[in-house]
């Protein structure tokens, strides 16, 4: 756990049911309708991931595209995880946002519209520019306006970045996947590190501990 999450985190939640999300549009139309529970939250066609689902250990990432020690995790630790063990075969890997502030909702929006195979591609960018568009330490003006240029980055016209934040489904979907982490794996903070079906790390985690934990597994 890291900065107030899970303060934040309940907050988030409780703007999402009042209709808080003003900063998307100045209708306040952004936020995410009501939850059904009949859907599922996941499926394979929805998730993110990288890497063959044979794999001995599963992994799955739980991270926000506003979280600075998440951002870290992605430039400096994931590139040797990818390396060492999602690419040789031993880590089947997962990717999933739960939210810490409203904008992720939106970074998560415009991510979705673009090709799956982008997807990450583009996390890994708003990561590596989060002084442009996160406002969580950083002086942004306007959010929604950061996002637009950050997808235009992609080729995405600034209509359909607008029409992907904006989208109820998306929002919805990424509330319900947050709250079953929540719910299933305890989830209080991002990042958070699912092993084995087990929460095994959320925060900081450094590569020798890491690669100590992988290890231990494989060896078992």
């Amino acid at each position: 756990m890291n900065r107030n999450q899970v303060l934040l985190g309940i907050i988030v939640l409780a703007l999402a049911a009042l209709g808080g999300f003003a900063w998307y549009t100045a209708q306040d139309e952004g936020a995410p309708p009501a939850i059904a529970n009949t859907a599922a939250v996941t499926d394979a066609d929805y998730e993110i991931t990288l890497g063959s689902p044979d794999a001995p250990i599963k992994m799955i990432e739980y991270a926000a595209p506003m979280c600075p020690i998440c951002a870290n995790f992605d430039m400096n630790e994931f590139p040797r995880l990818k390396a060492e063990y999602i690419d040789t075969g031993k880590v089947f890997y997962i990717f999933r946002v739960s939210p810490i502030g409203a904008p992720d909702y939106g970074a998560e929006g415009i991510a979705r519209c673009l090709p799956k195979s982008q997807y990450l591609a583009f996390i890994d960018y708003l990561y590596r520019n989060q002084d442009k568009w996160d406002p969580d330490g950083h002086v942004i003006l306007d959010v929604r306006a950061s996002l637009i240029a950050m997808a235009a980055t992609t080729g995405m016209p600034a209509d359909k970045a607008s029409q992907c934040i904006d989208d109820k489904d998306t929002q919805a979907r990424t509330m319900r996947i947050a709250q079953e982490g929540a719910a299933r794996y305890g989830i209080t903070g991002t990042p958070t590190f699912i092993v084995d079906g087990q929460n095994v790390y959320s925060g900081e985690w450094h590569w020798g501990d890491m690669k100590a934990a992988l290890d231990a597994k494989l060896a078992k």
